[in-house]
């Protein structure tokens, strides 16, 4: 599955890149060109339910990918992605974490902030337990307690699943613990909110974590419990009740067309967005 991935992001950067040099090389009309967005999925959720509104409004047409972090999509590609700008083949990127302005400076794009999404600590759903204090959670996450029994649970193992991904980044699961290697060892590590969610599912003593944009589909064994007695609500993370988050964004190139800023700009102060945050519990930041 992972060689499938990989092979398939390879093909999907492949295809825009050639999309890209065709587009230098042929003299077309750039309102008639699609515009092309890719990277994290928590990002792509907002700009996929927001798409027909971006459409009609810009006038031109959007093709989304970032589904599932599918493609091996995910920050880094959302950087590729936006860094292939071209003024006949427009593109643009989705990060699900902040970028320090050196990085920015590095890539020479752009960070667009949208909102703080609260993350979600999962639990299997038969799990008798509905609340975990943060000293409790880091402690599991550490592997300092290691039975649910501990923590007023079943006697049963805590499996701790993780998705440790853009390490270097500020923000996400630093939030949890804000280093890799404050893990516990033995953790079940894995690439995408897919398998994290599949994963949890699969242990009955399973714990892990995944952003609130996350859609539950009818398979999935899962529930999110709440930190502290407080659910993972936005007015909750607005107040600072709620401890565990990150930053949803989107990302350019510095020679980015002003239809793909205002397209970003929609996103960011737009009233359609304001419902999509409801929607899904986000702080809009802007």
């Amino acid at each position: 599955m992972l060689v499938m991935r990989v092979a398939l992001a390879g093909a999907f950067f492949l295809a825009l890149t050639n999309a890209t040099s065709a587009a230098d090389s042929v003299e077309t009309s750039t309102d008639n060109q699609p515009i092309t967005g890719a990277g994290a999925h928590f990002s792509w959720v907002i700009f996929n339910d927001l798409k027909p509104s971006l459409e009609h409004k810009s006038g031109r047409s959007i093709h989304l990918y970032g589904r599932e972090s599918m493609l091996g999509m995910g920050c880094n590609a959302g950087i590729k992605t936006a860094k292939l700008n071209r003024h006949d083949h427009e593109t643009f990127g989705f990060v699900c974490c902040d970028l320090a302005r050196e990085e920015q400076r590095k890539e020479d794009i752009v960070l667009y902030p949208i909102a703080n999404e609260p993350i979600l600590i999962l639990v299997h759903r038969t799990n008798p337990v509905t609340s975990l204090s943060v000293t409790q959670l880091r402690a599991m996450f550490r592997g300092e307690i290691t039975n649910w029994k501990q923590v007023g649970g079943t006697d049963r193992p805590v499996v701790v699943v993780t998705r440790l991904h853009c390490k270097n980044r500020p923000g996400h699961w630093k939030t949890i613990l804000p280093d890799a290697k404050q893990f516990r060892q033995d953790r079940l590590n894995v690439k995408s909110a897919a398998e994290m969610v599949k994963t949890v599912s699969d242990f009955p003593g399973g714990l892990g974590h995944t952003g609130s944009t996350w859609i539950f589909d009818h398979q999935s064994q899962v529930k999110a419990i709440r930190v502290g007695g407080v659910a993972p609500t936005a007015a909750n993370l607005k107040s600072g009740k709620y401890p565990f988050y990150r930053q949803l964004g989107a990302v350019t190139s510095k020679t980015a067309s002003t239809t793909v800023k205002s397209i970003i700009e929609q996103v960011q102060t737009g009233p359609e967005f304001r419902k999509i945050a409801r929607k899904y519990e986000l702080v809009p930041l802007n």
